[in-house]
């Protein structure tokens, strides 16, 4: 994978044969359903489909983000991954709270409910910090702890080494850390591997013709992504993105027969209203900004995380496949590592799949701090 090196116009060209399925899904309601129009949205409600969450919009670092919260005590900020949302936390949230903690979920900018501005340019990792910093401010907290998942690690991880007087620990599932958010050896995009049949996945979610596929059905993307990249997908399934590579021909994510039993047609329906409502474009501008965010994270090269960390991932995942050698030597730049937890036959969607081992080593490393 190190050393392919191609430009930036290869890069854009290479999504382009890449092909998802037909027909946009008829909308469906979500949980929690409020307003589209911004000046129609109340500022906090109730969700009608999880007793003890309350909902509300949130002013940060110039926009307004959408946070769903449930219980009292110390503070947990939960950073969901892509494509995904609040929603990803949702076992978490009541467990947090029973055992004595406040816990909040925001959609990222660009998601869901929360503001999507306009500019590609608004999307880098400095701008994803600055929100959560400004929300633990908004939430009239000194400190927090904050976990993430997905993308959503990659900005605790580096939330963390950056402010550690605001964020007291970390909890990261999949990614692990990285100094500079994407590593040290140069430009990311200029490493990432390409050949004749696939390209890497970030590169492919780069490309205009990405927010195109992925728009087309919105419902079976998300029962397709939720299988194919899951601990339950046969081995011999296709659509998992071995390797992190994406298929340059035939179908990116391919319907599944079956759901597995740990996500139900009602959570596909919430993300679909979800992703309906915003669409892709704000989603996809992480990875737009990806080389971008490495340039500014330049003076924190080799910089070490102060504060405690734990690190989860499943050892189906393939995002803990690509970085394996990063997860064995992180430890090295996050010196209050604990010892990591690799869930067996677990695979991407970590706090989803394995929700009460998930919650179970995340208040347990909350209330060891």
């Amino acid at each position: 994978m190190q050393g392919t090196t191609f430009s930036r116009r290869d890069m854009l060209r290479a999504g382009g044969a890449l092909t998802v399925g037909a027909a946009f899904g008829e909308p469906l309601k979500a949980a929690a359903a409020e307003p589209d129009d911004a000046s129609a949205r109340p500022e906090s409600w109730l969700d009608p489909a999880m007793p003890g969450v309350t909902h509300r919009m949130v002013e940060t670092n110039g926009i307004r983000l959408h946070v769903a919260e449930q219980g009292e005590g110390p503070l947990v900020i939960l950073c969901h991954g892509f494509p995904e949302c609040w929603y990803s936390w949702r076992h978490q949230l009541p467990a947090l709270a029973k055992a004595g903690f406040r816990a909040v979920a925001p959609d990222l900018r660009g998601y869901g409910r929360s503001d999507r501005p306009e500019g590609v340019e608004k999307y880098t990792i400095l701008d994803n910090i600055g929100d959560i910093v400004g929300l633990v401010d908004a939430l009239g907290a000194r400190q927090a702890v904050i976990a993430g998942h997905d993308i959503g690690a990659a900005i605790a991880w580096q939330s963390a080494l950056l402010r550690p007087d605001r964020f007291r620990a970390v909890i990261a599932l999949s990614p692990p850390f990285r100094s500079r958010g994407f590593g040290d050896l140069g430009p990311p995009t200029t490493l990432m591997p390409r050949n004749e049949n696939a390209v890497f996945y970030q590169l492919f979610f780069q490309t205009p013709e990405a927010e195109a596929a992925l728009g087309r059905d919105i419902r079976r993307v998300f029962r397709s992504q939720f299988v194919s990249l899951s601990g339950d997908r046969p081995p011999s399934a296709g659509g998992g993105f071995a390797a992190g590579m994406v298929p340059r021909k035939g179908a990116l994510l391919p319907e599944p027969p079956s759901l597995p039993s740990w996500i139900t047609e009602a959570d596909i329906d919430v993300y679909v209203a979800e992703f309906s409502r915003s669409g892709f474009r704000g989603a996809l501008s992480w990875w737009r900004n990806i080389d971008r965010g490495w340039e500014l994270m330049a003076p924190f090269t080799g910089a070490a995380v102060s504060v405690p960390a734990l690190y989860m991932a499943g050892d189906r995942d393939f995002v803990a496949a690509v970085y394996a050698p990063d997860i064995a030597k992180q430890s090295a730049l996050v010196p209050k590592l604990r010892p990591a937890i690799m869930l067996p036959g677990c695979g991407h969607w970590t706090q989803q799949e394995r929700a009460p081992e998930v919650s179970t080593a995340m208040i347990d490393f909350v209330r060891s701090l």
